[in-house]
């Protein structure tokens, strides 16, 4: 044998990529006959197959008839539910507009979110009042949820965190963490929440339901309710549910972020900047500082005429009838 031939080749750099990408070929080659699921040594004639991907993040190939369907676990649902009601919802700022000259005590949107929240008849996440500023004016109709604060106090004083603020700026409270001290309430300037003082209505009913921290069900006896932003509708893409059960287009909600809010009567969508500044926008008590989201246009131009009945009651109220 000659010198020459004693000596390896040396291989070229074009000569080494190319063994290189027969061998990524290969290896793509021997994955693919795998996750296929070709079997080499019986030639066993395959029927529906399906993918998985294993706890291990591997990707496997099985026979769909072989496949087991598996449920949360009650304690793995309660875990899922908490964290994502605590993170909110990305890239979100929700509003609520409350237009008060097309109120007309219809109170469908309290029936919803009673119904909603399984809430007891003397229990309100939204309450609607009957307003009166002076005897001279005209009454009309206030909405008033939860103001859902960007400077919450009822947040500051809560000594468990069962009262929080999301990113999205909705304000909820997890009743797997209430311990029922009341302080949120005490703190609240606008009366938004509840106590159950007593059995929720439909204790029995939701006994084995998983607790969601969005829809705040099922309720607990000695733990705090309120306004939530209908937080559940919103993860589903829906208006709240007193939106859109409204009859009369008082309310307007939507993401601030993108300016535009939609009326949940006539699903007009419009800027929420120009929708306040055209109508003279305010919110409750500015005063206080606790920079609320949910904003109100005056009553102006009524939907409804005012009544004699309603100057009686008016001058009933301010102490003193007219001459």
């Amino acid at each position: 044998m000659s010198e020459k031939e004693d000596k390896p080749k040396k291989k070229s750099r074009r000569d080494f990529l190319q063994g290189l990408g027969l061998a990524g070929a290969g290896t793509i080659i021997g994955g693919s006959a795998i996750l296929a699921g070709i079997n080499y040594d019986n030639n066993k004639k395959t029927g529906d197959r399906i993918r998985v991907l294993t706890a291990q993040n591997e990707l496997l190939e099985i026979e769909k008839s072989d496949a087991t369907p598996v449920t949360k676990t009650k304690a793995e649902n309660l875990t899922y539910l908490q964290k994502q009601g605590r993170e909110g919802i990305k890239g979100r700022r929700w509003v609520m507009v409350v237009d008060l000259s097309k109120c007309k005590n219809a109170r469908k949107c309290m029936a919803a979110c009673q119904h909603a929240h399984h809430l007891r008849p003397e229990q309100h996440h939204i309450n609607v009042l009957k307003m009166q500023d002076t005897p001279q004016t005209e009454p009309y109709y206030m909405a008033k949820p939860c103001q859902h604060c960007d400077n919450p106090p009822c947040v500051a004083v809560c000594p468990v965190d069962a009262t929080f603020k999301r990113q999205d700026g909705i304000v909820l409270i997890d009743n797997e963490r209430c311990i029922g001290c009341r302080f949120c309430i005490a703190a609240c300037p606008y009366s938004a929440r509840v106590f159950n003082w007593a059995e929720p209505l439909q204790s029995e009913e939701d006994k084995d339901l998983t607790y969601d921290v969005e829809l705040n069900v099922p309720q607990k006896k000695g733990t705090i309710s309120k306004c939530l932003f209908s937080a559940d509708q919103l993860r589903d893409g829906k208006l709240p549910y007193c939106v859109s059960s409204c009859p009369n287009g008082v309310y307007y909600f939507g993401d601030q972020n993108e300016d535009a809010v939609t009326n949940g009567t006539t699903k007009e969508t419009v800027r929420f900047s120009k929708l306040l500044a055209d109508n003279a926008g305010y919110v409750l008590m500015p005063e206080l500082g606790t920079q609320p989201r949910v904003y109100y246009l005056p009553p102006k131009n009524r939907d409804y005429p005012f009544q004699e009945k309603d100057k009686e009651e008016a001058a009933e109220h301010f102490g003193h009838h007219e001459g």
